[in-house]
């Protein structure tokens, strides 16, 4: 007969633990109990903000949650250990059971801490730590009403952040108050909190550090928070989340022995001062240290596994490294990162201008990594963190500076060297399981468990295939094996026109936030109806949802097509009415249209009707598509031009007008080689010439800006159109998912040079296809404003849930800003 193993949690630790033992009790010689308190199987608590993404549970679930199939684990939902007696060796659980155990592990986590805050239990006041807490503070925000809401984050630690940002998508904005001088005080040095502070308050985040909360009230319906320094905040709800404390209540009542400062105390067998207790995760006191994270939480969980089945491992140390994006900002910290180590040094690279801190502690010769800290850009995490204690491959300093990240590569990394820490997987693992036919890194992770916990070193097990020479797999993703240009094909030609189709046929699984947008693309850049139709509406990100942009307070802007540039006095009118009307902010972009910010998701279809009855469509400012067309005012107003530059770009914007693609397209059209339009910033630009036009492609701004290069020289109008179609449609087809213009030429072979054989020369005999489809596009175009305004089933996705259609909502206030209404909704903040 089997032994009875008790888990008292099922959190991620405790799921860790029993997966561990299944995979490795062969023969079977323990039976499971798992009692959890939630009412759910275990998920993912490391991306539990994503669930504000979906608000679906199923999707944090971690894989094997269910114990499906396994007669050997049975789990206990929502039915946690209340009591533990260690005389008769058996557990009491809520359920009013009893259960005898030979060995009972401990995982019942942690709790969040609430500071003693007058006011801490008002309605409105929440804790972030599990799913039903987010949907208590989802629906706290829903009674907050519409606009812009403001909400107060006690506490800028790691779950502050990220309770931040969760919150942040949920349309309100934050306020983080933290007691300490600088945010994440834990993991950051003040150069490197000072840099995430500046990069967090530009996306509508308001940090308030070296203050604490002082008191918490009700106040006209909302709540009036007082800090330390007497700042008052009005704000509509609170989140707590200034930290966690062990949950080891059960253990001081079975009289357990406890750390001074809380926890279970285990040794580092995870051993209780009870031999048939053991105890895991953020609930252990391992030799003093309570651990708060999930990596030393897996490294106990596989110690206890060990040893149940008579093995001998032992806890050696907890790594606390920590690599995240908070709010879309990337911070790493690892080893020591404070330079307390006698004689350490510190070598730090700070670029205010390109938001980037990164700082290396060494040794007193400045040969072993010690630590570091990165904010802003940790793309060399991933190689850094495994060389801690170890010696450095080169100059620290070179290191970590600009040209410092081509100079290290895996190979600077012993085969003892962790790659995964939440796993504990050395460089060696990998290598040993790439040699014995893994070839991709699902494979990698379904071998080694490598990347399958936060993922932050999923690009070093790609860089590792690719130092062992294994070729890299070009699949969309996990669900279709095909790239999508090979998608893209046999879509067009096998005339398949829904995504459940496709995946059945070509795919497998359900699809996944990078395949279902990828192939909606696909469909309505094949002309298969209004992209809100049927089962395509499911398919589609946020902004094709609602055809139009949302903003960071939950609201939309609406932009209407101004092509070329060029607009009537009479629809500047219709405009200027609509905004006032609606109470919008209004800005003219860089692309020359008139931006239409503060909208409601009811209030979109009432403002289209005004915008289309006057004459305008939408101008696809939301989409994956081209976007607009700029112009100089060529020599119609210009002494300088020599071509009609306006005319050529309101035809071409018409004639691309939403093409869906691969990524956004923008392009220009300057009337003369001053170049006022800018042109050869932009995916295609055209500059007119003596005796035609210049047509330049390839270039864009952003993040890496590049210059368009010259394709042909002094051609005809009717030859620069043909060979803008051609150049349109191929990059449509061939290129890979969310790849603008400028990368897809860099990555080509040949690059320019093999384009200008494929569409001029007609190398591939494929340019009459491209004809007939960039022909098919332009006949098949429909607005998409006016074909939901058209449709009542379509109509009805924009009705809010809050507040009755055409009801106005009493809670949203304006100020007015530079003559401009601006929604109030930030903390107004007194004295």
């Amino acid at each position: 007969m089997p032994r009875t193993l008790v888990v008292a949690g099922h959190g991620p630790v405790g799921h860790r633990l029993v997966t561990a033992l299944r995979s490795r009790d062969t023969a079977g010689d323990w039976r499971v109990e798992v009692f959890a308190e939630e009412h759910r199987p275990a998920y993912d608590r490391v991306a539990l903000t994503s669930y504000v993404d979906t608000w679906d549970p199923v999707a944090l679930q971690l894989d094997g949650a269910t114990f499906d199939g396994d007669d050997l684990v049975t789990p206990h939902l929502g039915d946690p250990v209340t009591a533990i007696d260690r005389t008769a060796r058996e557990v009491h659980t809520t359920s009013g059971s009893t259960v005898e155990y030979d060995a009972l592990v401990l995982a019942t986590g942690s709790y969040p801490f609430v500071p003693p805050v007058p006011g801490r239990d008002l309605p409105g006041c929440h804790v972030y730590r599990t799913i039903d807490d987010l949907d208590a503070i989802r629906a706290s925000a829903a009674r907050s009403g519409r606009g812009r809401r403001a909400a107060l984050v006690v506490g800028g630690g790691l779950l502050g952040l990220e309770a931040a940002k969760a919150l942040r998508d949920m349309g309100l904005s934050p306020h983080v108050v933290e007691l300490a001088p600088r945010l994440m005080p834990l993991q950051v040095d003040e150069g490197g909190g000072g840099l995430l502070r500046r990069l967090i308050e530009k996306l509508d985040v308001t940090v308030h550090a070296g203050t604490g909360t002082k008191s918490i009230e009700e106040d006209r319906g909302r709540l009036l928070a007082t800090l330390s320094n007497g700042t008052e905040l009005d704000v509509d709800l609170v989140v707590f989340s200034a930290g966690i404390r062990p949950r080891d209540q059960l253990a001081r009542e079975a009289g357990l022995t406890v750390g001074e400062r809380g926890g279970v105390a285990v040794g580092s067998d995870c051993v209780t001062s009870d031999p048939h207790i053991y105890a895991v995760g953020e609930c252990a006191c391992v030799d003093g240290t309570v651990y708060g994270l999930v990596a030393p939480g897996n490294a106990m969980a596989e110690v206890v596994a060990d040893r149940l089945l008579g093995g001998r491992s032992r806890f050696e140390h907890g790594d606390t490294s920590t690599k995240l994006k908070l709010l879309g900002v990337d911070v790493a910290s690892f080893g020591d990162a404070h330079a307390t180590t006698e004689g350490a040094l510190e070598v730090v690279f700070n670029d205010a201008v390109s938001g980037s801190y990164k700082k290396l502690v060494v040794s007193d010769d400045a040969r072993t990594l010690l630590g570091g800290v990165l904010v802003g850009d940790a793309e060399q995490y991933p190689l850094l963190r495994p060389l801690v204690g170890r010696d450095l491959p080169g100059d620290p300093a070179a290191m970590i500076g600009p040209a410092g990240a081509p100079a290290m590569g895996v190979g600077a990394l012993p085969d003892e060297a962790q790659v995964c820490s939440c796993n504990a997987v050395t460089k060696g693992t990998i290598d040993a399981a790439i040699t014995d036919g893994c070839a991709d890194v699902p494979s990698l992770k379904a071998r080694t468990r490598a990347g399958t916990t936060c993922g932050s070193c999923v690009p070093m097990l790609k860089q590792l295939l690719t130092a062992a020479g294994v070729e890299q797999s070009t699949a969309l993703c996990e669900h279709f094996p095909q790239r999508r240009a090979e998608l893209f094909e046999i879509v067009r030609v096998t005339g398949i026109h829904t995504f459940s189709e496709l995946i059945d046929r070509h795919g497998t699984g359900s699809g996944c936030d990078i395949c279902k947008p990828a192939v909606a693309s696909m469909l309505a850049s094949l002309g298969n109806g209004h992209i809100l139709d049927g089962e395509q509406a499911a398919l589609q990100d946020t902004n094709d949802h609602f055809l139009a942009n949302i903003q960071r307070n939950g609201t939309y802007s609406v932009v209407p097509r101004i092509p070329g540039g060029e607009v009537t006095p009479e629809k500047l009118l219709v405009i200027a009415q609509v905004a006032l009307d609606f109470g919008l902010y209004t800005k003219i972009t860089g692309g020359q249209r008139i931006d239409l910010f503060g909208a409601t998701v009811d209030q979109l279809p009432a403002i289209w009707r005004r915008l289309v009855d006057a004459g305008f469509e939408s101008g696809h400012a939301y989409g994956k598509a081209l976007r607009t067309v700029k112009s100089c005012v060529g020599d119609t107003w210009c002494r300088y031009g020599v071509q009609d530059s306006v005319r050529l770009a309101i035809e071409l914007e018409l004639r691309y007008r939403g093409l869906r693609a691969p990524h956004k397209i923008k392009a220009a059209v300057s009337g003369c080689a001053r170049e006022c339009a800018e042109a050869r910033g932009k995916d295609f630009g055209v500059i007119a010439t003596e005796h035609g036009w210049n047509l330049y492609v390839g270039g864009n701004g952003g993040f890496n800006p590049r210059h368009a290069e010259l394709f042909v020289s002094d051609v005809d109008t009717d030859t620069l159109f043909r060979l803008i179609d051609r150049f349109l449609m191929f990059y449509v087809r061939t290129a890979d998912r969310l790849q603008r213009t400028a990368a897809w030429i860099e990555a080509m072979a040949g690059g320019v040079e093999h384009l200008r054989e494929v569409i001029v020369d007609d190398k591939l005999g494929i340019c009459d296809d491209l004809d007939a489809a960039m022909a098919k596009h332009v006949e098949s175009y429909s607005d998409e404003w006016a074909g939901v305004l058209d449709d009542p089933a379509k109509l009805a996705r924009f009705r809010s849930f809050v507040n009755a259609p055409g009801t106005p909502d009493p809670t949203v206030a304006f100020r007015e800003e530079r003559g401009q209404p601006v929604p109030l909704g930030l903390p107004v903040v007194r004295g």
